[in-house]
């Protein structure tokens, strides 16, 4: 893969044009100014992967030492200026939009960058920071379409499950964070409080999830297909309370990973638009 494509991380960029795809499919809303707000979220999804690689570069060094920065496949100041132009662009492409819209790409854009530069190390603070901007993403596409009420109930949603992960996350890359002198929570209180916490999350999400269909807002292909999704993350919640290594820690984000792209394939399978479509 391109280096300029690869720092951007474009699996965890789609995943965020996702959400505003999924709030568009639930409320049978596609118009061009759900096409332009994908975009800059994804250019500023983007953006914030690659400055966040820009800070990261010495924890990477010893973390993933593959990232293009540490492989020394861009530059540090390029990576910078990259980062930078795609920050701009997708806050004219918001501004474009809507004033409101507009708004929400740009103090994200600083959020992101505040993150990247200090939010991330610390305790909490950082994983709260990237899931509610996580959850973000779907009360963006609410606005765009002008339903702000379900995408509410989504961002909620997709924040706990990102929380989860960056929880996990944190306890995989302990100790390049400890060289940087982080105050991450599996830093400060332990893997085994973090293990608890980050199990908390997973379970309460999977068991509250299924109100989603008793709303109303979603069909009974969403409980058909969130039945998988619980089994993932309550496995999840299990295998992190046993094992807080490394290596099971990778593999449990991974596996998270993978259950929150079940996830919104249950909102799309249980939307209204397919409702129609498939006869439920």
């Amino acid at each position: 893969m391109n280096a300029y494509l690869e720092i951007l991380r474009p699996g965890n960029a789609l995943m965020a044009v996702i959400a505003i795809f999924l709030v568009a499919l639930v409320n049978e809303d596609f118009n061009l100014n759900v096409l332009l707000a994908a975009l800059a979220v994804f250019m500023a999804t983007g953006a914030g992967n690659a400055v966040n690689d820009y800070f990261d570069h010495k924890i990477d060094a010893i973390n993933k030492p593959q990232r293009p920065i540490p492989s020394g496949r861009i530059s540090l100041k390029n990576a910078g200026i990259y980062s930078a132009a795609l920050f701009i662009v997708a806050t004219a492409t918001g501004f474009y939009i809507g004033t409101l819209p507009g708004i929400i790409v740009l103090l994200s854009s600083l959020l992101m960058i505040w993150y990247a530069y200090i939010l991330k190390r610390k305790c909490l603070i950082g994983n709260f920071s990237i899931s509610f901007l996580t959850g973000l993403c779907f009360v963006l596409g609410g606005i765009v379409v002008g339903h702000i009420y379900v995408s509410i109930v989504l961002g909620f949603y997709a924040f706990l499950m990102t929380i989860a992960r960056e929880i996990v996350k944190d306890m995989e890359d302990v100790e390049g964070d400890k060289e940087e002198g982080a105050t991450t929570l599996p830093i400060t209180h332990g893997k085994k409080a973090s293990s608890i916490l980050a199990a908390f999350f997973m379970i309460f999400a999977s068991l509250t999830s299924p109100v989603l269909y008793f709303m109303g807002i979603f069909n009974i292909l969403y409980l058909m297909v969130l039945l998988v999704v619980i089994i993932v993350f309550l496995s999840c919640a299990v295998s992190i309370l046993k094992d807080t290594s490394v290596e099971n820690t990778a593999k449990v984000s991974k596996r998270l990973k993978i259950g929150m792209g079940i996830t919104f394939l249950a909102f799309a399978l249980g939307s209204p638009f397919l409702t129609g479509i498939l006869g439920f």
